[in-house]
């Protein structure tokens, strides 16, 4: 598109995305964008940090940011997810809550409904899943969430598949604010390469070890080196809690760490286009969920007591 065309008639803005937990918003925002850019595990609260994923639609682009999943929090590492997502809200130009068709309005999707009830934005409710329920259960549970909070739309969609993913990006391209694009138009994420990296190999972590590690694991990129012959040299640790989880990490003679390293080098090295040499280590550092510098590494506000 000319430029000249682009500023007279360009849409550009923010939509969050919010909801509980495994609602299916990181592959809303996969299916939205048309590639890969949030993880996606069966592990709830996989997202930790504001992901934005970034769509063009005609003369708009449209900002989509994948937020951790809003529960009730227990720990310092959830306050600060919560905060996070809560704020992406508030400072967007649109809002759109998933929730989940067959899980319908349980406790943590009400205690969401009832707070943007208050807020001064124009919400969408996306009712997502919807090939694992009867149309009528969908009709009645659009019904009673429109009852909690007003909503300017409501869509319904199965991410998985894309169904219906098409005409929610459809509604948000014509409902941006009118404006210049944010990004280049070939750009379909911000998120900084090393916390990319990062984020794959915590994706391959969580796929590998779903039942066997616990939530309280991280990952960090401590070094990217590009060498002479365009390819790239990583080195990235994972940190968990305990020595019992290191040795859950490494594997019986190296074996599961191997796989991990495996997996994610090749995702990581199809993301950046070009290959890649990726180095894990696995250190045990106790009680990280309370050091400032984790959720830095993060892009998460670290929270007081």
């Amino acid at each position: 598109m000319p430029e000249a065309a682009q500023d007279a008639a360009a849409r550009c803005g923010f939509v969050a995305l919010i909801g509980a937990p495994n609602v299916g918003k990181s592959t809303l925002l996969n299916k939205l964008v048309g590639a890969k850019v949030s993880i996606v595990t069966p592990k709830v609260q996989t997202t930790r940090n504001r992901i934005r994923g970034i769509a063009i639609a005609g003369n708009s682009q449209v900002i989509f940011v994948d937020t951790p999943g809003i529960f009730a929090p227990r720990r310092r590492l959830d306050r600060a997810m919560v905060a996070a997502a809560w704020a992406s809200a508030g400072d967007a130009d649109l809002v759109a809550i998933l929730i989940d068709a067959k899980m319908g309005l349980d406790e943590e999707a009400r205690a969401i409904l009832s707070k943007l009830a208050v807020t001064p934005h124009k919400n969408v409710l996306i009712i997502n899943k919807i090939d694992l329920v009867k149309r009528e259960e969908l009709l009645t549970l659009a019904a009673a969430a429109n009852g909690l909070a007003a909503f300017e739309r409501i869509f319904m969609v199965a991410a998985k598949t894309g169904d219906g993913v098409a005409d929610v990006l459809g509604y948000f391209a014509a409902a941006v604010p009118a404006g210049p694009f944010h990004y280049p138009a070939d750009e379909i994420s911000d998120l900084p390469e090393r916390l990319m990296a990062a984020e794959i190999t915590r994706e391959k972590l969580y796929l590998r070890l779903y039942q066997e590690l616990p939530y309280q694991s991280t990952v960090e990129t401590d070094s990217w080196t590009e060498r002479k012959d365009g390819s790239v040299r990583i080195e990235q640790t994972i940190f968990v809690e305990r020595e019992s989880q290191r040795k859950i990490v490494l594997g019986e003679g190296g074996k599961m760490i191997k796989a991990i390293s495996m997996d994610a080098r090749k995702e990581i090295a199809a993301a950046i286009e070009r290959k890649a040499h990726l180095f894990l280590h696995v250190k045990v550092r106790e009680d990280w969920g309370d050091d400032p510098e984790r959720y830095r590494e993060m892009g998460l506000e670290f929270p007081g007591d």
